[in-house]
């Protein structure tokens, strides 16, 4: 352990990292920029040792050491890789955990957080109907092109306008009915070669789709609500009056490293649903 300028700063993380190069999970670019975060945490501003570990186990993930689902080492085995206490480590998880990047599951231990678990379902999809009862919505895409990045776009995603990116439109059916007219800008880097017809197959959620065959995974997302009138086409595809009040949801999604992947403007029909989130 080495005090720099009042921050605490673990080297034997450095060693961690080059076990993990060693070992073939990390690639000479990703130990570039590990290294460089490890100067960046021993800058005068300081960073709690879990903080630390905590982004060092991120960095494990984004490198995909672990892949969802999977599970993570035990405490007591992260806390002699990275040589501190069990305490610091189970601190680190506590927090991963409140992120929904890990979950615990009692007596089997501590694993990857994934779409594909049921339970994620309505971590991104806040839509219930008007008797509270979650009920599962089916996907029905209705088209899927590449274009390129509109000035708007490309702030959103952080991206160059004319910087190509995949659009997507689709509807969400509960119960048959169309509730939720989704139109969707992701970053082409990430998802190219994604078609309509990959997105028709199966039952997996958008999200199961991303993280399962592109190894993109959603950590994190931001949501501005506001009231719009349908216009004739989202009239016609919600089975509402042209000039009938809908909720539009905005929303930008990020993977690890806090990075915008995703610009969702989805318009919900709430005739018979609302909008649920819970504070605190």
């Amino acid at each position: 352990m080495l005090g720099f300028r009042g921050c605490t700063v673990n080297y034997s993380l450095v060693s961690y990292i080059r076990q993990l190069f060693w070992t073939g999970v990390l690639n000479c670019a990703e130990i570039r920029r590990m290294t460089k975060d490890i100067r960046t945490k021993s800058s005068p501003t300081f960073s709690p040792l879990y903080r630390q570990i905590k982004d060092f186990m991120i960095s494990s993930l984004e490198a995909g050491e672990w892949g969802p689902g999977d599970a993570i080492p035990s405490e007591g085995e992260l806390a002699v890789r990275f040589n501190v206490s069990q305490g610091t480590v189970r601190k680190a998880i506590d927090e991963m955990a409140a992120e929904n990047l890990l979950v615990r599951r009692q007596g089997k231990g501590t694993f990857v957080a994934t779409h594909s678990d049921p339970r994620s379902f309505y971590r991104f999809l806040r839509l219930l109907p008007d008797n509270g009862h979650a009920a599962q919505s089916v996907s029905d895409p209705l088209s899927c092109t590449v274009g390129e990045a509109t000035p708007e776009m490309a702030q959103v995603l952080s991206l160059v306008p004319g910087d190509p990116v995949i659009l997507v439109e689709r509807l969400l059916r509960f119960n048959g009915e169309p509730v939720v007219f989704d139109r969707i800008c992701l970053v082409h880097e990430l998802f190219a070669g994604l078609t309509l017809e990959q997105l028709r197959a199966g039952e997996r959620s958008l999200y199961s789709l991303f993280e399962g065959e592109y190894g993109v995974r959603m950590i994190s997302a931001e949501e501005r609500l506001r009231a719009v009138a349908a216009d004739a086409r989202e009239a016609g595809l919600l089975g509402v009056g042209v000039g009938e009040p809908l909720l539009l949801v905005e929303r930008v999604a990020h993977t690890y490293g806090n990075r915008p992947v995703e610009w969702r403007r989805g318009v919900y029909c709430t005739r018979h649903h609302f909008y649920s989130n819970a504070l605190g």
